[in-house]
């Protein structure tokens, strides 16, 4: 089939850049267009960007010329990877005039008519798009980096056995701080702990996505969760240690079992960015391991680890994800990928 032209907003930062490396020689969407800041509009992305990634900038995109992120653009298909601090305005213009964006930003993450999707898990809240009061426009979020690794190893289990309960520590890899967000001395030979936002994001986003839909409207998931986040000296993974009641107690094999055949509309549909398995388990007592793990799936894939009893909890077990790639663009992708599969994007 022929590509669908897509732009990008925010295409500079950290996460627009990711955007650009996963979306080089994508099976259906081409980079056509790239926005970001007025003092980057005008230049060659090339001159523009400070390229960070490990791969070389793409040619096609390095020779395209940046624009002000302003309703204007051909590609009717918007990632945005904005920074929340303007990510708002603009989005809410684009969606105004007909664009579909897809937006890695928090800023209409509870809105109640905006979907927050991790395609593994509630896919069918695209459907509350229907709700947004615009003609051929719409907004749809990915969530939290932490929040998408946590959802997926938890969506098997509540599905099977129902939770009641969760605690959560959270290790976070310096990455999801963006390009400036720490100094080497701020996180070298040191444990940051606190994340401005972050445990609110945990504690509150599960319950929107876990939810169900009915009526045009989200009934949050009744499950109590407390969150502890820290930024750790890790280039790239989020690690979290979590503590988990049931409703009822399964056996140890069941949990393994239900986190190993886990799939879900992704797989089933075979779209481009989704991993084989979302969630793997490991035996070995000395995994997850970020460095070792979080390239599973080509980043997309979860895993776990050290399942043990929890003599205050029923369990208490281990996870690692890829915050920039499943926690952030690639998400995101796989997001477009389930939307073009179901014909919202261009059916």
């Amino acid at each position: 089939m022929d590509k669908i032209n897509v732009g990008i907003l925010g295409a500079t930062g950290s996460v627009g850049q990711k955007l650009i490396e996963l979306l080089q020689d994508h099976a259906w969407f081409k980079i056509a267009e790239v926005g970001a800041s007025e003092t980057s509009a005008g230049k060659l992305y090339s001159y523009a960007a400070t390229w960070a990634m490990n791969s070389a900038m793409p040619d096609d995109v390095a020779n395209l010329t940046v624009k002000k992120c302003a309703p204007d653009f051909d590609s009717k298909i918007i990632f945005s990877a904005l920074d929340a601090s303007v990510a708002g305005e603009i989005e809410l213009e684009f969606a105004k005039a007909g664009y579909k964006v897809i937006s890695n930003a928090r800023n209409f993450r509870f809105d109640p008519k905006v979907p927050l999707i991790i395609p593994e898990v509630n896919p069918g809240h695209i459907n509350l798009i229907r709700e947004q009061n615009f003609e051929d426009g719409f907004i749809i979020t990915n969530p939290n980096c932490s929040t998408i690794g946590l959802v997926l190893a938890l969506k098997p289990l509540e599905d099977q056995f129902g939770i009641e309960s969760i605690n959560v520590t959270t290790l976070q890899a310096i990455s999801g701080a963006g390009f400036s967000g720490l100094t080497s001395l701020d996180v070298m030979d040191n444990v940051i702990p606190y994340i401005k936002g972050e445990e609110e994001k945990l504690e509150r986003e599960p319950l929107k996505i876990l939810g169900s839909l009915a009526d045009g409207k989200i009934d949050f998931a009744g499950i109590n969760i407390s969150a502890q986040c820290n930024r750790i000296s890790i280039t790239d993974g989020h690690t979290e240690c979590v503590q988990i009641k049931f409703r009822e107690k399964p056996s140890r094999e069941d949990v393994i079992h239900a986190w190993n055949s886990f799939i879900a509309d992704p797989q089933e549909m075979m779209l481009p960015s989704a991993p084989r398995r979302p969630v793997v388990y490991f035996d070995d007592p000395y995994s997850p391991q970020p460095r070792k793990h979080r390239d599973l799936g080509g980043g997309m894939t979860v895993a776990v680890g050290r399942l043990r009893d929890c003599p205050i909890f029923d369990y208490k077990f281990t996870i690692t994800s890829h915050n920039t790639v499943r926690g952030a663009a690639g998400g995101t992708i796989l997001i477009a990928e389930l939307l073009e599969a179901k014909g919202f994007l261009t059916g």
